[in-house]
Protein backbone atom coordinates (compact mmCIF):
# COMPACT_ATOMS: atom_id res chain seq x y z
CA UNK A 1 0.00 0.00 0.00
CA UNK A 2 1.31 3.81 -1.09
CA UNK A 3 0.38 6.97 1.07
CA UNK A 4 -2.91 6.90 2.71
CA UNK A 5 -5.59 7.09 0.94
CA UNK A 6 -7.80 10.32 2.26
CA UNK A 7 -11.77 10.56 2.34
CA UNK A 8 -12.71 12.05 -0.50
CA UNK A 9 -11.63 8.47 -2.25
CA UNK A 10 -13.16 6.27 0.47
CA UNK A 11 -16.42 8.41 -0.47
CA UNK A 12 -16.37 8.06 -3.74
CA UNK A 13 -16.01 3.82 -3.16
CA UNK A 14 -19.16 4.76 -0.87
CA UNK A 15 -20.98 6.34 -3.35
CA UNK A 16 -20.25 3.87 -5.87
CA UNK A 17 -20.91 0.95 -4.04
CA UNK A 18 -24.25 2.00 -2.82
CA UNK A 19 -25.15 3.77 -6.36
CA UNK A 20 -24.12 1.02 -8.58
CA UNK A 21 -22.91 2.87 -11.33
CA UNK A 22 -20.27 5.69 -12.16
CA UNK A 23 -23.18 7.83 -12.83
CA UNK A 24 -25.57 7.19 -9.92
CA UNK A 25 -22.37 7.89 -7.90
CA UNK A 26 -21.17 11.09 -9.22
CA UNK A 27 -24.76 12.62 -9.39
CA UNK A 28 -24.93 11.75 -5.15
CA UNK A 29 -21.83 13.27 -4.65
CA UNK A 30 -22.40 16.54 -7.23
CA UNK A 31 -18.80 15.43 -9.01
CA UNK A 32 -18.53 14.71 -12.82
CA UNK A 33 -18.29 10.85 -13.37
CA UNK A 34 -14.04 11.29 -15.00
CA UNK A 35 -13.56 12.64 -11.20
CA UNK A 36 -15.73 9.75 -9.78
CA UNK A 37 -14.06 7.01 -12.27
CA UNK A 38 -10.28 8.61 -11.26
CA UNK A 39 -10.75 8.71 -7.64
CA UNK A 40 -11.76 5.34 -7.61
CA UNK A 41 -8.75 4.27 -9.47
CA UNK A 42 -6.45 5.91 -7.03
CA UNK A 43 -8.32 4.10 -3.93
CA UNK A 44 -7.52 0.87 -6.00
CA UNK A 45 -3.59 1.94 -6.48
CA UNK A 46 -3.46 2.93 -3.70
CA UNK A 47 -5.37 -0.36 -1.86
CA UNK A 48 -3.28 -2.49 -4.22
CA UNK A 49 -6.40 -4.54 -5.48
CA UNK A 50 -10.00 -4.22 -7.54
CA UNK A 51 -12.42 -2.55 -6.00
CA UNK A 52 -14.81 -3.11 -8.89
CA UNK A 53 -15.84 -5.19 -11.96
CA UNK A 54 -16.93 -2.62 -14.90
CA UNK A 55 -19.65 -3.98 -16.99
CA UNK A 56 -22.61 -3.08 -19.13
CA UNK A 57 -25.03 -3.06 -16.11
CA UNK A 58 -23.15 -0.83 -14.06
CA UNK A 59 -20.08 -1.76 -11.52
CA UNK A 60 -20.43 -4.87 -10.16
CA UNK A 61 -18.17 -5.04 -6.70
CA UNK A 62 -15.42 -7.33 -6.03
CA UNK A 63 -15.76 -9.13 -2.76
CA UNK A 64 -13.36 -7.23 -1.14
CA UNK A 65 -15.09 -4.02 -1.75
CA UNK A 66 -18.00 -5.86 -0.21
CA UNK A 67 -15.88 -6.17 2.89
CA UNK A 68 -14.54 -2.68 2.98
CA UNK A 69 -18.42 -1.16 2.57
CA UNK A 70 -18.80 -1.63 6.56
CA UNK A 71 -15.74 0.80 7.61
CA UNK A 72 -16.63 2.67 4.89
CA UNK A 73 -20.32 3.55 6.23
CA UNK A 74 -18.53 3.87 9.39
CA UNK A 75 -16.04 6.68 8.42
CA UNK A 76 -19.13 8.23 6.58
CA UNK A 77 -20.78 8.42 10.04
CA UNK A 78 -17.70 10.04 11.88
CA UNK A 79 -17.22 12.72 9.22
CA UNK A 80 -20.97 13.96 9.49
CA UNK A 81 -20.80 13.43 12.70
CA UNK A 82 -17.45 15.78 12.92
CA UNK A 83 -19.21 18.33 10.72
CA UNK A 84 -21.94 18.57 13.14
CA UNK A 85 -20.30 18.41 16.32
CA UNK A 86 -17.74 21.50 14.22
CA UNK A 87 -21.20 23.56 14.07
CA UNK A 88 -21.63 23.76 17.76
CA UNK A 89 -18.73 25.37 18.71
CA UNK A 90 -18.33 28.67 20.61
CA UNK A 91 -21.20 27.71 22.66
CA UNK A 92 -24.01 28.89 19.39
CA UNK A 93 -27.46 26.85 19.36
CA UNK A 94 -27.09 26.64 15.82
CA UNK A 95 -26.03 22.98 13.36
CA UNK A 96 -27.01 19.89 12.95
CA UNK A 97 -28.06 17.55 15.73
CA UNK A 98 -29.03 13.94 14.59
CA UNK A 99 -31.65 11.87 16.81
CA UNK A 100 -32.13 8.23 16.70
CA UNK A 101 -35.74 7.30 18.14
CA UNK A 102 -37.90 4.43 18.00
CA UNK A 103 -41.42 4.27 15.40
CA UNK A 104 -43.47 5.45 17.80
CA UNK A 105 -41.78 7.38 19.66
CA UNK A 106 -39.99 9.26 16.97
CA UNK A 107 -43.58 9.66 15.25
CA UNK A 108 -45.88 10.31 18.25
CA UNK A 109 -44.29 11.58 21.04
CA UNK A 110 -40.55 13.45 19.51
CA UNK A 111 -42.53 16.44 16.90
CA UNK A 112 -44.16 18.62 20.11
CA UNK A 113 -41.01 18.39 21.81
CA UNK A 114 -38.46 19.31 18.18
CA UNK A 115 -41.36 21.97 17.28
CA UNK A 116 -40.40 23.58 20.67
CA UNK A 117 -36.54 22.70 20.12
CA UNK A 118 -36.87 24.83 16.81
CA UNK A 119 -39.36 27.62 17.81
CA UNK A 120 -36.60 28.40 20.74
CA UNK A 121 -33.50 27.75 18.14
CA UNK A 122 -33.97 28.33 14.67
CA UNK A 123 -30.55 28.09 13.51
CA UNK A 124 -31.09 23.83 14.34
CA UNK A 125 -31.05 21.52 12.19
CA UNK A 126 -32.67 18.35 13.37
CA UNK A 127 -32.02 14.85 11.82
CA UNK A 128 -34.61 12.24 13.29
CA UNK A 129 -34.10 8.53 12.30
CA UNK A 130 -36.87 6.28 13.13
CA UNK A 131 -35.71 2.72 13.78
CA UNK A 132 -36.52 0.04 16.52
CA UNK A 133 -32.53 -0.67 16.35
CA UNK A 134 -30.15 0.40 18.67
CA UNK A 135 -28.88 3.28 17.23
CA UNK A 136 -24.79 3.15 18.27
CA UNK A 137 -24.43 6.50 19.85
CA UNK A 138 -20.64 5.62 20.78
CA UNK A 139 -20.05 4.88 16.97
CA UNK A 140 -21.88 8.73 15.86
CA UNK A 141 -24.89 6.84 13.85
CA UNK A 142 -26.67 9.35 15.63
CA UNK A 143 -25.72 12.09 18.06
CA UNK A 144 -28.68 11.24 20.71
CA UNK A 145 -30.79 8.76 21.37
CA UNK A 146 -34.11 7.78 22.75
CA UNK A 147 -34.26 4.74 23.62
CA UNK A 148 -36.51 2.09 25.23
CA UNK A 149 -33.84 -0.06 26.84
CA UNK A 150 -31.35 0.92 29.80
CA UNK A 151 -28.29 1.71 28.37
CA UNK A 152 -25.31 -0.90 28.55
CA UNK A 153 -22.08 1.06 27.01
CA UNK A 154 -19.99 3.53 29.34
CA UNK A 155 -19.02 7.10 28.02
CA UNK A 156 -22.35 8.25 27.14
CA UNK A 157 -24.47 10.96 29.11
CA UNK A 158 -27.29 8.89 30.66
CA UNK A 159 -30.61 10.57 31.88
CA UNK A 160 -33.26 7.37 33.03
CA UNK A 161 -36.48 8.42 32.52
CA UNK A 162 -39.87 7.17 33.96
CA UNK A 163 -40.99 4.13 32.21
CA UNK A 164 -43.98 3.63 29.54
CA UNK A 165 -46.75 1.20 30.30
CA UNK A 166 -47.64 -1.05 27.68
CA UNK A 167 -51.26 -2.33 27.06
CA UNK A 168 -53.06 -4.47 24.75
CA UNK A 169 -56.24 -2.38 23.01
CA UNK A 170 -58.42 -3.26 20.83
CA UNK A 171 -60.63 -0.45 18.54
CA UNK A 172 -64.59 0.18 20.02
CA UNK A 173 -65.46 -1.46 16.49
CA UNK A 174 -63.75 -4.88 17.05
CA UNK A 175 -64.95 -5.20 20.29
CA UNK A 176 -68.61 -4.60 19.04
CA UNK A 177 -67.65 -7.03 16.23
CA UNK A 178 -66.50 -9.77 18.27
CA UNK A 179 -66.64 -8.67 22.11
CA UNK A 180 -63.40 -8.34 24.54
CA UNK A 181 -61.62 -11.64 25.95
CA UNK A 182 -61.85 -12.35 30.11
CA UNK A 183 -58.84 -14.04 30.14
CA UNK A 184 -55.43 -14.17 29.20
CA UNK A 185 -56.43 -17.77 27.31
CA UNK A 186 -59.38 -16.34 25.43
CA UNK A 187 -57.08 -14.67 23.27
CA UNK A 188 -56.98 -18.06 21.33
CA UNK A 189 -60.12 -16.94 19.95
CA UNK A 190 -59.54 -13.57 18.85
CA UNK A 191 -57.70 -11.62 15.75
CA UNK A 192 -54.10 -10.53 17.51
CA UNK A 193 -51.86 -7.79 15.85
CA UNK A 194 -48.05 -8.84 17.10
CA UNK A 195 -44.59 -8.98 16.00
CA UNK A 196 -43.21 -10.45 12.55
CA UNK A 197 -39.55 -11.55 13.97
CA UNK A 198 -38.80 -12.86 17.35
CA UNK A 199 -35.64 -10.75 19.15
CA UNK A 200 -34.27 -11.06 22.36
CA UNK A 201 -37.01 -8.56 24.36
CA UNK A 202 -39.77 -10.46 22.90
CA UNK A 203 -38.67 -13.64 23.99
CA UNK A 204 -38.63 -12.59 27.46
CA UNK A 205 -42.42 -11.08 27.33
CA UNK A 206 -43.49 -14.85 25.49
CA UNK A 207 -41.31 -16.57 28.70
CA UNK A 208 -44.48 -14.81 31.08
CA UNK A 209 -46.94 -14.59 28.34
CA UNK A 210 -46.42 -17.64 26.14
CA UNK A 211 -49.94 -17.43 24.59
CA UNK A 212 -48.57 -14.22 22.88
CA UNK A 213 -46.38 -16.19 20.17
CA UNK A 214 -46.23 -15.16 16.48
CA UNK A 215 -48.19 -18.28 16.05
CA UNK A 216 -51.20 -16.81 17.30
CA UNK A 217 -51.01 -13.30 15.20
CA UNK A 218 -53.54 -12.32 12.35
CA UNK A 219 -51.38 -9.36 11.60
CA UNK A 220 -47.51 -10.05 11.79
CA UNK A 221 -45.79 -6.63 11.03
CA UNK A 222 -42.12 -5.23 12.81
CA UNK A 223 -43.47 -2.33 12.43
CA UNK A 224 -44.63 -0.56 15.79
CA UNK A 225 -46.65 2.49 13.56
CA UNK A 226 -48.20 -0.31 11.27
CA UNK A 227 -49.49 -2.51 14.30
CA UNK A 228 -50.77 0.38 15.72
CA UNK A 229 -53.01 1.52 12.64
CA UNK A 230 -54.12 -1.76 12.21
CA UNK A 231 -55.56 -1.46 16.24
CA UNK A 232 -56.81 1.53 15.21
CA UNK A 233 -58.86 0.25 11.94
CA UNK A 234 -60.56 -2.13 13.82
CA UNK A 235 -58.23 -5.31 12.73
CA UNK A 236 -57.75 -6.99 16.19
CA UNK A 237 -56.46 -6.37 19.51
CA UNK A 238 -52.56 -4.95 20.01
CA UNK A 239 -49.99 -4.00 21.64
CA UNK A 240 -50.09 -0.06 22.42
CA UNK A 241 -48.50 2.54 24.75
CA UNK A 242 -51.39 3.66 27.71
CA UNK A 243 -50.05 7.42 27.24
CA UNK A 244 -51.36 6.93 23.59
CA UNK A 245 -54.27 4.86 23.70
CA UNK A 246 -55.58 7.33 26.97
CA UNK A 247 -55.49 10.40 23.93
CA UNK A 248 -57.85 8.19 21.54
CA UNK A 249 -61.30 7.62 23.15
CA UNK A 250 -62.23 4.65 20.51
CA UNK A 251 -59.34 2.63 21.65
CA UNK A 252 -60.24 0.61 24.48
CA UNK A 253 -57.80 -1.51 27.11
CA UNK A 254 -57.94 -5.16 26.99
CA UNK A 255 -57.42 -7.38 29.96
CA UNK A 256 -55.81 -4.23 31.68
CA UNK A 257 -55.07 -6.59 35.28
CA UNK A 258 -53.91 -9.52 33.17
CA UNK A 259 -51.30 -8.03 31.23
CA UNK A 260 -49.02 -5.11 31.13
CA UNK A 261 -45.64 -4.05 30.10
CA UNK A 262 -42.68 -1.22 31.20
CA UNK A 263 -40.72 0.21 28.95
CA UNK A 264 -37.82 1.25 30.29
CA UNK A 265 -37.13 5.11 28.69
CA UNK A 266 -33.63 6.47 28.35
CA UNK A 267 -31.79 9.58 26.93
CA UNK A 268 -28.40 9.07 25.69
CA UNK A 269 -25.52 11.20 24.36
CA UNK A 270 -21.90 10.80 24.14
CA UNK A 271 -19.76 12.08 26.93
CA UNK A 272 -17.77 14.09 24.14
CA UNK A 273 -20.83 16.13 22.92
CA UNK A 274 -21.94 17.89 26.28
CA UNK A 275 -20.02 20.42 26.12
CA UNK A 276 -21.76 21.40 22.39
CA UNK A 277 -24.40 23.58 23.03
CA UNK A 278 -27.32 22.87 20.88
CA UNK A 279 -26.62 19.03 21.26
CA UNK A 280 -26.83 20.11 25.19
CA UNK A 281 -30.14 21.80 24.32
CA UNK A 282 -31.41 19.43 22.84
CA UNK A 283 -30.36 16.52 24.96
CA UNK A 284 -32.19 18.52 27.79
CA UNK A 285 -35.33 19.06 25.70
CA UNK A 286 -35.83 15.39 25.09
CA UNK A 287 -35.11 14.53 28.70
CA UNK A 288 -37.83 17.66 29.57
CA UNK A 289 -40.73 16.38 26.66
CA UNK A 290 -39.89 12.73 27.32
CA UNK A 291 -40.36 13.09 30.87
CA UNK A 292 -43.53 14.94 30.58
CA UNK A 293 -45.04 12.07 27.94
CA UNK A 294 -44.16 9.67 30.74
CA UNK A 295 -46.17 11.97 33.76
CA UNK A 296 -43.13 11.81 35.63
Amino acid sequence: MTDEPGWDLYRSFLAALEAGSLSGAARRLGLTQPTLARHLDALEQALGAQLFLRSPRGLIPTELARELGPHARALAAQAAALRRAATGAAGEIRGTVRISASEVVGALHLPPVLADVRARHPRLVLELVLTNAVENVLERAADIAVRMAPPAQQALLARRLPPLRVGLHAHRAYAARKGLPETLDDLAGHDLIGFDTETPAIRAVLARFPMLGRAAFALRTDSDLAQLAAIRAGLGIGFCQEVIAAREPDLVPVLADAFSLDLSVAIVMHEDLKASAPHRAVFDALVEGMRAVAGG
